[in-house]
């Protein structure tokens, strides 16, 4: 019995369809530009799969299903041949949800005694048959090594939506990143890896259509195999499939790797009282986690969670990844809410199903797999629980940075394990990931991210101000580890705004010289603000744009930041791929890594459990070379995360000579400073880092 190949196919003289589904019958619904509808009964069924194969049709037919079974959501059946289905296998969407009646129908509770008869095809988006030809004309990934990764995390629209070197008709879209001048940005600061806020094809949810908002942000996927129509620029009938590939194919032939932050843990149907779009037409015991057979389970915070437990969900979203990877050449995936994917009957499963699955197939394994390590359900915080060859985003890395620069505004550590606290997050995070059998790079280090305050908001607001998101500022995180340095928002105080961007090199200086994989957020090279909204996801302007007109200070931030990426990937000691171990590296006996006082000694027991200690000094140790070669530079990191000047000693011998003073972060802009002998003593200006290179001789 050969199971025929989900979605819509084409051939020589027709397109082959099929699809999953134990309805009683199903049919195929071709949609004509006027408004008709042609329904062809789908008769052949293998495998609870229907197919069938009709003549004529050619990319770009719009398409759709009707299954004919019983409603009965007591049991958690809702077939209604009334709503017309989107294909899970489509290559593209056609078309917007539009509120209506017929989409969402009365609420679909658990009491409904029958289904809601009003159509919904006029006001869902429409599945289109695409022709899958494409010339890559020899593209290969970049496989860049995770040590040498810096990750940059940005939305197709918001990058280019006002970047005035990309033509007018090209901003916000696909082929908007593609064009050279918005290359060119991400070549001149040096990132390797783009991570795209969600392309699978979204909708907005029911909620925000009703006060005329969208979702800006895109969590909540609608199509697992479809690019997003609207980043199209130039069609929505497969055309935004070819313009996906050119995009890819043009940041490869960059350099730069493309990872997706997709959405595989709920889909855009949303609770009970959600629209009809396709898997819950379709069979909704079997693509949704139901409590009693009949609630909706939800880990999500979403109304709804796919559940992989099945093997026709699981197998679904496993063949939507290997069709990124092998037909649309993307390099790696970020798992939103990825618990929620590994949870076996309620727990978390390190060892589970989904894991498994993608630990042994033998193209998902190869490509880089980023997990968010948590979700809202019951013991859904698993940050380093995931196995091999997982990275995972470290939230405690986000926390403990920001608490150490901006808590207790530089008097003493607020909360959690201070100084101890911020060595482990700057050398890797063993802490963590050690216990699962993985290194320093499992640690996907950042201090923002599309979710909660850009760089320069985390240091000018103490508070969240989330009113246009027509939430009464309720939505949003209320715990940001945030300090506005006197003055809430914005000011012309020249001292509170030298400070501010003092802390926001200091902070920057901080991600790209800590041990693990850096991701920085776009916009936070220039000093982007959304004026102290942390939770932006429906605000589709300005306030989630980039903005491309920079000031003095901003092009002082981008080149700061130009030159802490060029540190890192001059200087092999930033990137190691295996844990520290504070034991000699040297014939000289210096260690691999140390930790110095203000003094210039090492840290004794007891200076670690000082709570009002604020400098710290980290030495990065190279390695002897072999052959002969010319050593590389050891580091010395002084950080000052006080609100005092402090004189700091350096390091007598063995570990170095002399230090060369690399960058120091009390400066407006990046610039090498002078040479200082050993022992000798500098000033550590108020929140502020120097980075120095140690000399040998």
């Amino acid at each position: 019995m050969i199971v025929p190949r989900l979605g819509a196919h084409l051939d020589d003289g027709g397109t082959s369809f099929a699809v999953f589904s134990r309805g009683e019958a199903v049919d195929l619904c071709l949609l004509d530009d006027d408004g008709s509808e042609r329904r062809v009964r789908l008769t052949d069924r293998t495998d609870d799969v229907w197919h069938g194969r009709v003549e004529g049709v050619r990319a770009g037919q719009r398409y759709g299903f009707r299954v004919h079974g019983p409603w009965d959501p007591a049991h958690g059946h809702r077939f209604n041949p009334a709503k017309l289905l989107a294909d899970p296998y489509a290559r593209a969407l056609f078309g917007s949800l539009r509120l209506d009646p017929a989409v969402l129908g009365p609420a679909l509770g658990e009491d409904d005694s029958e289904p809601d008869p009003h159509d919904s095809a006029a006001f869902v988006p429409h599945s289109v048959v695409v022709d899958p030809a494409y010339d890559w004309q020899g593209d290969r990934p970049p496989d860049v090594p995770w040590a040498d990764t810096v990750v940059y995390e940005l939305h197709i629209k918001g990058f280019t939506a006002a970047h005035p070197g990309v033509p007018q008709d090209l901003r916000g879209t696909y082929a908007g990143l593609a064009h050279p001048a918005a290359i060119e940005h991400l070549l001149r600061l040096g990132v390797t890896t783009v991570e795209l806020l969600p392309v699978q094809h979204f909708c907005s949810e029911p909620s925000l259509l009703r006060r005329r908002a969208a979702n800006y942000w895109g969590y909540n996927t609608m199509g697992f195999f479809a690019p997003h129509a609207d980043y199209s620029a130039r069609g929505a009938r497969g055309e935004q499939v070819r313009e996906f590939r050119d995009l890819v194919r043009a940041l490869h032939a960059a350099g730069i790797e493309v990872l997706l932050d997709v959405v595989y843990n709920h889909t855009a149907e949303g609770g009970a009282d959600g629209p009809v779009l396709s898997w819950r037409g379709l069979d909704n015991v079997a693509y949704y986690r139901l409590l009693d057979g009949r609630r909706y389970a939800d880990v999500t915070g979403c109304g709804n969670t796919l559940d992989l437990r099945h093997r026709r969900t699981l197998a679904m979203v496993t063949d939507s990844l290997r069709y990124w990877v092998q037909e649309m050449h993307v390099d790696g995936f970020r798992f939103d809410l990825a618990p929620a994917l590994a949870r076996g009957n309620e727990a978390f499963e390190p060892n589970g199903t989904f894991l498994n699955v993608l630990a042994q197939d033998p193209v998902l394994s190869t490509v880089k797999l980023v997990a968010e390590p948590w979700d809202v359900g019951s013991g859904g915080y698993q940050l380093g629980s995931f196995p091999p060859p997982w990275t995972e985003w470290n939230d405690r890395y986000r926390d403990t940075v920001r608490e150490a620069w901006l808590g207790s505004h530089g008097r003493t550590w607020g909360h959690g394990g201070g100084v101890r606290d911020l060595a482990y997050r700057l050398s890797g995070s063993s802490d963590v990931f050690a216990t699962s059998g993985r290194g320093p790079l499992a640690s996907v280090n950042f201090l923002t991210a599309h979710d909660g305050f850009t760089l320069h908001d985390l240091v000018s607001y103490d508070h969240k101000n989330n009113e246009a998101n027509g939430e009464d500022n309720r939505d949003g995180s209320d715990h940001n580890h945030s300090w506005n340095c006197g003055v809430e928002g914005p000011t012309d105080d020249e001292t509170v705004l030298a400070l501010r961007r003092r802390l926001m090199r200091g902070l920057m200086t901080t991600l790209l010289v800590s041990t693990g994989v850096p991701m920085l957020t776009a916009g936070d090279e220039t000093g982007r603000t959304q004026r102290g909204n942390n939770n932006a996801y429906c605000i589709d302007d300005e306030t989630s744009w980039l903005s491309w007109d920079h000031a003095p200070w901003q092009q002082d931030l981008l080149a700061w930041t130009q030159a802490l990426v060029t540190l890192r990937r001059e200087h092999p000691v930033l990137r190691h791929d295996e844990f520290f171990e504070g034991r000699p590296a040297r014939a000289d006996g210096v260690k691999d890594i140390a930790w110095f006082c203000a003094d210039g000694a090492e840290m004794t027991p007891e200076r670690w459990f000082q709570h009002d200690l604020r400098v710290l000094g980290l030495y990065l140790s190279a390695a002897d070379p072999a052959g002969g070669r010319e050593p590389a530079r050891s580091l010395l990191v002084l950080l000052n995360t006080g609100r005092d000047d402090v004189p700091v000693r350096l390091p007598a011998l063995p570990w170095g000579s002399s230090y060369d003073v690399l960058l120091d972060t009390s400066q407006d802009r990046p610039a090498p400073g002078p040479t200082h002998e050993h022992g000798a003593e500098l000033t550590l200006v108020a929140h502020s880092t120097q980075v120095l290179a140690a000399l040998r001789v």
